[in-house]
């Protein structure tokens, strides 16, 4: 069964592996290398507290094993709102890992934080991602074109 966990010391080589893999940077925020100290740093000051730090960033795991993370960032306490992002390793993917994860952090943000909307930006190139939250019940809302300079993509959905 997955689960979701806070972010741990020990969790540092799969975060330097996972943020410094080049294949998934044009559907994220990150577009270049992080060191372990930057990671290091990071871990360090998370709180783990999404109104503390304005993002929370989980780990999800099976049976001891580290598949993936997953995020909630661009909070909105105001607007009880924010944006999810997910990481599922490439050994872990297409076996339901991202939907396992992205329904549990729904159960997290709904029904504890009581956010009213949880939105991705998902590339128009990214099928896969595209059909997890489609599967999951999110609604496309917006085209977003030239969003990247890889490719135009689609804000989806899901309201409480």
């Amino acid at each position: 069964m997955i689960r979701l966990r806070k972010i741990e010391p020990s969790d540092l080589p799969y975060l330097y592996r996972w943020e410094n893999d080049a294949s998934v940077w044009a559907d994220g925020a990150n577009h270049n290398p992080l060191s372990q100290h930057d990671l290091r740093d990071y871990i360090a000051s998370s709180t783990g507290d999404i109104y503390k730090d304005g993002q929370l960033r989980l780990i999800i795991e099976e049976e001891g094993s580290t598949l993936g993370c997953i995020d909630l960032f661009d909070f909105d306490p105001r607007n009880r709102r924010a944006a999810i992002g997910m990481y599922v390793a490439p050994e872990c993917r297409g076996k339901g890992v991202g939907r396992a994860a992205v329904e549990q952090l729904e159960h997290y943000a709904f029904d504890f934080l009581q956010l009213r909307v949880l939105y991705a930006v998902i590339a128009t190139s990214n099928s896969a991602c595209s059909h997890l939250y489609q599967s999951a019940g999110y609604k496309p809302s917006s085209p977003l074109p030239a969003w990247t300079l890889e490719s135009d993509a689609v804000l989806w959905m899901k309201t409480k």
